[in-house]
């Protein structure tokens, strides 16, 4: 009798997620903060859908939180800064956090009023604040990750038409890559008007259109994570 013997190739995978996006998107107004991405992504979204994946990197993208700005001030600085340690120590070598900044800006923006239409006539002075690279480094690594082989899969986690370019440049360039969609909502029966974008859903794959509240639940860091120093903790106002 002669068996043969197949090898089993894995799919190397990078998850990338847009923390702003995922953030107000999901998981504002909800006690599932602390969440450990590894888990949510790789384990409970990831292999089930492709149970042949080898995640190598998952890369968060994000940008300082600016404590004058914050509902919570300095608290808040702290918050992200202990989830951030929480993540790298509780996955190393795994999970890296890109930085992007924010930027505040006078500008005029045009007042409101009841039953009229704005206009230019009537503008108020305000302060524009804006985060910036969070996008395009997404879009920028996956692109150069795919166009160096280093990855056979990639998984977006955003619901932002500002990827659709990048997306699209990836299907034409990179044939081989295989797209994956995880879009960062609420499931489709909840009411807050939220819906997964078409333009994005058409470019992928494989398309998950909503987290649910039982796999954040799920998904949660220990309250306290060794690092190579003090623990990370999770925050009180989380």
């Amino acid at each position: 009798m002669v068996f043969s013997l197949v090898a089993w190739t894995l799919t190397r995978t990078t998850i990338y997620i847009d923390g702003y996006n995922l953030y107000y998107s999901r998981l504002k107004g909800t006690p599932y903060k602390w969440l450990d991405i590894a888990a949510l992504f790789r384990d409970r979204i990831l292999l089930p859908q492709d149970p042949g994946a080898e995640v190598v990197a998952i890369k968060y993208f994000t940008a300082p939180v600016k404590a004058s700005y914050a509902r919570h001030g300095e608290a808040s600085v702290q918050a992200q800064t202990q989830y951030l340690h929480a993540l790298q120590a509780r996955d190393p070598g795994l999970i890296q956090i890109v930085n992007g900044f924010h930027v505040f800006e006078p500008t005029s923006l045009p007042s409101y009023q009841a039953g009229a239409n704005p206009s230019k006539n009537n503008v108020s002075r305000v302060w524009m604040i804006e985060e910036k690279q969070t996008d395009v480094n997404l879009a920028l690594h996956a692109y150069r990750d795919a166009v160096r082989g280093e990855c056979d899969q990639l998984v977006i986690c955003s619901n932002d038409s500002d990827v659709e370019p990048a997306l699209r440049m990836l299907r034409e360039d990179v044939p081989a890559a295989r797209l994956g969609l995880v879009m960062p909502l609420r499931d489709r029966t909840a009411a807050d008007g939220k819906v997964p974008n078409k333009r994005l859903t058409a470019l992928a794959h494989w398309v998950r259109h909503h987290i649910r509240d039982d796999e954040l639940a799920q998904s949660q860091l220990p309250l306290n994570v060794q690092t190579r120093k003090k623990p990370a903790s999770k925050p009180a106002h989380w």
